[in-house]
């Protein structure tokens, strides 16, 4: 997802609009779509905002980082639910998965993972498909 526009751009755009100019020709003469224009019109037509809208992020943090690190440091392997319960605060599990991130710490994903199922793809040992001799051409 890209950044907003600049203030500048929006009051370019908004000048050009109160000089006459159409929605389109004021998109062609600032690079940018008409729907984007129409949005901008529209949000200073009805709430009066000819600023950007608010990103989003969190705003908020509910856990205690140092609390959650040491339950990490306690046991390494706790999936992202026993976790949550450890803290035993009022938030949902993906705010501790994204704590976690922002500590740089790794965490289990699921209680316990089936063997893969899968085996190997060729043999060990085996060819790669590439070509020993750079110089060798193909037969045919």
């Amino acid at each position: 997802m890209g950044a907003s526009y600049s203030q500048d751009l929006r009051d370019r755009v908004f000048g050009a609009r109160d000089r006459g100019l159409k929605t389109k020709e004021v998109a062609d003469l600032f690079d940018v779509s008409p729907s984007w224009v129409r949005r901008v019109l529209q949000r200073r037509r009805e709430e009066g905002r000819t600023t950007p809208l608010p990103r989003g992020g969190v705003t908020v943090v509910k856990i205690d980082m140092e609390r959650l690190r040491q339950l990490v440091q306690e046991q390494p392997d706790a999936t992202i639910r026993e976790l949550h319960e450890r803290l035993g605060i009022a938030c949902c599990e993906s705010a501790v998965g994204m704590a976690l991130g922002r500590l740089g710490l790794s965490f289990k994903k699921r209680r316990s993972t089936p063997r893969s199922r899968t085996g190997p793809t060729s043999p060990s040992g085996g060819r790669s498909g590439k070509t020993l001799n750079p110089r060798a051409t193909p037969s045919d």
